[in-house]
């Protein structure tokens, strides 16, 4: 299993803030996801933000490989917050899937939709899912949500990960370098618009970048797995090279938080991320979808932190 950890080392000290920070200074660490992917620049900036706005409070972001090695250190209790797709948290929050026992986690908010990109580039033959049989196909890093997502897109078109693809198991960057390396044919990543990989990708010389239609699947994996995934597309000209909308199935991302974090922390917390939007805009354009009207999204599905709960009632959202 690759590091879960490969750039920021955790500050000493760390714990879960059970109780109230007045009464002095309390570190967390917020678990991000890969350097080249959305979650850290955006985890980041969360922990900045949060070390200056919020009193008695010091926030350290670290790398990770993504949503289940995220929630994996929120049950070993090495993280307070984490960002997270919904289809993972859920099956921690319910110790399904690959988790061998619940993770307790709630939510606080929900932040983004998290958009699946099937990357190829022209000369692979592959112009359609079913072109996927038989190639070299990275299905996203061992503990990331990817994974998750990227086995439910092939199961909906009858397509087998372990015998159907020449299966890797690469983070956004990896594959990306791959695939201008001519040793991988096509990629699976679950992200925000733009994701830094599959933009360097497009814009390399030589290369026809290809975003893979797959919509279809959506119907199939909300049947199964519930109201997690819905229709979208990625915009044409989002990505270097991309003539035309891309048809694909997206997932909400939420930002979590340990049950036992206090709820006057997690309050704060949800409160300066909503008064301090525009400093993480900056950071990233995908938190301009750092909204209201989507805290009521099937997105959440993990319960609410108590904190947030309260947070969001004052500002009369009505949550599940």
């Amino acid at each position: 299993m690759q590091s879960l950890f490969r750039v920021f080392a955790v500050a000493a000290g760390i714990l879960c803030a059970t109780s109230s920070y007045a009464q002095g200074k309390v570190n967390i660490f917020v678990a991000s996801g890969p350097t080249s992917g959305v979650y850290y620049p955006l985890g980041g900036g969360l922990a900045d933000v949060l070390t200056k706005f919020v009193p008695n409070l010091n926030a350290t972001a670290g790398t990770t490989d993504g949503s289940m090695a995220n929630l994996l250190l929120m049950g070993q209790g090495k993280a307070d917050v984490a960002f997270s797709m919904a289809d993972a948290s859920w099956d921690a929050y319910k110790g399904q899937g690959k988790f061998q026992k619940p993770v307790n986690v709630r939510a606080l908010m929900v932040l983004y939709p998290n958009r699946m990109h099937i990357v190829t580039v022209e000369g692979t033959g592959i112009t359609k899912m079913a072109d996927l049989k038989g190639k070299r196909v990275s299905t996203g890093a061992p503990n990331s949500a990817t994974q998750i997502m990227a086995f439910r897109v092939l199961e909906a078109y009858g397509l087998d990960p372990e015998k159907d693809i020449i299966r890797e198991r690469l983070d956004p960057g990896k594959s990306a370098e791959a695939i201008k390396d001519r040793k991988l044919d096509a990629f699976f990543w679950v992200g925000g618009v733009p994701t830094p990989a599959v933009t360097d990708l497009g814009a390399t010389p030589g290369l026809k970048l290809k975003l893979i239609d797959h919509s279809d699947a959506t119907d199939a994996m909300v049947k199964k797995y519930g109201p997690l995934y819905v229709k979208d597309n990625i915009p044409a000209k989002a990505y270097p090279g991309q003539d035309s909308a891309n048809q694909i199935a997206t997932v909400w991302n939420v930002l979590l938080a340990d049950e036992k974090m206090s709820d006057q922390l997690a309050y704060d917390i949800v409160k300066t991320v909503f008064e301090r939007k525009e400093d993480l805009i900056r950071v990233h354009a995908e938190a301009r979808n750092f909204d209201y009207k989507y805290q009521t999204q099937g997105a959440a599905v993990i319960p609410f932190h108590p904190g947030a709960r309260k947070y969001f009632t004052e500002k009369g959202v009505k949550l599940n």
